[in-house]
């Protein structure tokens, strides 16, 4: 009889880190984060901006509008939040 494999399988996949801008700080304890990234059009060649923004958990409700920060992943908060600030210590 086969035993059922037990715990994880020792190696998690690594989080990601993007780093944006702060679009909105309004709510309790979350920020919004506009993350832009370049790339080359299929058929045009040019370079094109194209962005997203993320939802992130902000703990001591740290950042303001404007504020460059690096989030990661992170397990879901809420239903559209599961990104996290990294305060870099540095």
């Amino acid at each position: 009889m086969k035993q059922k494999p037990t715990g994880k399988k020792g190696k998690d996949m690594p989080k990601r880190i993007l780093q944006g801008t702060v679009t909105s700080s309004s709510a309790d304890k979350t920020i919004t984060v506009l993350v832009e990234r370049r790339e080359k059009h299929p058929i045009l060649g040019k370079i094109v901006r194209k962005s997203k923004k993320f939802t992130a958990h902000d703990e001591a409700n740290k950042f303001q509008k404007g504020d460059t920060v690096r989030i990661q992943e992170c397990r879901p908060i809420s239903k559209t939040k599961t990104w996290e600030v990294i305060l870099d210590e540095a």
